[in-house]
């Protein structure tokens, strides 16, 4: 009997030890991406990371950028360009670096046969669920880098962000910031236990006044640091996979969206709306990973798009490229 149990004893933990294993190297378990908190950007990925996730390639350096390694000022011949953005912009999980929308553009302006420029630099600060109001903080608390461009790439939902916090950050599991012993105890953590809700958080989801007007005010502190450094702007924004087609976006997203592209006139903002280049694709479900979020083939033709905007902006500016 004793032998038995013992011989039981082995396998079951052999078996753990296999499911532990595999996690780890089939999926990445165990070594999620961190995040720490900010008073002023509210939360950010913390520094000098890299995992795998999903058999997808995911690198932090040292500014908290889904970017390689990177010199605080760039050489003279460096093209240069800051990418600001949330989780459509960062890729997530279900995106390898080298097919994040920076990386796209960063390969096909390196790949340009008319630039001046020996090197390209797309920098990418982005994380989950940020909103102007975060990336406001970011280009506050770092700067721009020297960038000669610096692109806010934003989607709807983000006309209507609510303040920065901190308080996602170690208490939400989309936000950990440690890593668990085990892989089982991630997965367990991610996929099982029930999510305990922030009360704090909830409280401020529910923000009144016009977030709206906030949120534009925040994208108008961004031009205009942009343009304190003498860097040029640019802005885009991408839709929800329901706004396109029929019946299209909310009444209250119309509002929102006219607001913003009368706010882009006034302020003489280049803007692409993705909306009516989305829905002149022939299949644009085939763009989305899940209602929000882009795949590589979205990747690739909101990165082509805002390309040749760039291309424009700096011919226009004698930066020839």
């Amino acid at each position: 009997m004793k032998v038995a149990l013992i011989a039981i004893l082995a396998v079951v933990i052999g078996l753990l030890l296999a499911i532990e294993v595999g996690l780890r190297s089939l999926f990445g378990f165990g070594n999620p991406l961190i995040y720490i908190g900010d008073q002023q950007i509210g939360y950010l990925l913390a520094p000098n990371q890299r995992t795998r996730r999903f058999g997808n390639c995911i690198e932090i350096n040292e500014y908290s950028m889904r970017s390689g390694s990177i010199s605080k000022t760039p050489a003279p011949s460096t093209l240069r360009v800051l990418l600001l953005g949330d989780s459509i912009v960062n890729g997530g999980w279900w995106t390898d670096q080298i097919n994040t929308i920076s990386s796209l553009m960063m390969h096909n302006l390196a790949s340009t046969k008319t630039s001046n420029y020996q090197e390209t630099e797309v920098l990418n600060a982005s994380a989950n669920s940020w909103g102007p109001r975060n990336e406001l903080g970011y280009l506050q608390r770092f700067g721009n880098f020297n960038a000669q461009v610096v692109v806010l790439l934003i989607n709807t939902d983000d006309l209507f962000a609510t303040a920065p916090t901190a308080l996602p950050v170690g208490r939400d599991r989309n936000y950990p910031d440690s890593k668990p012993f085990l892989a089982l105890i991630e997965v367990w953590q991610r996929y099982i236990k029930q999510q305990k809700p922030i009360p704090e958080l909830q409280a401020l989801q529910k923000e009144a006044g016009d977030r709206v007007g906030i949120n534009l005010e925040a994208i108008s502190k961004i031009q205009v640091l942009t343009r304190q450094s003498n860097s040029k702007f640019l802005l885009a924004m991408t839709p929800l996979l329901r706004e396109i087609g029929e019946p299209g976006p909310r009444d209250y997203e119309i509002i929102a969206r006219q607001r913003l592209k009368d706010f882009t006139n006034a302020q003489q903002i280049t803007y692409i709306d993705f909306l009516p280049i989305f829905n002149a694709y022939t299949t644009p479900r085939s763009l989305y990973q899940d209602h929000i979020h882009l795949n590589l083939q979205g990747n690739q033709l909101v990165s082509e798009v805002m390309e040749r905007s760039l291309l424009q902006i700096l011919s226009e500016s004698s930066l020839s490229i």
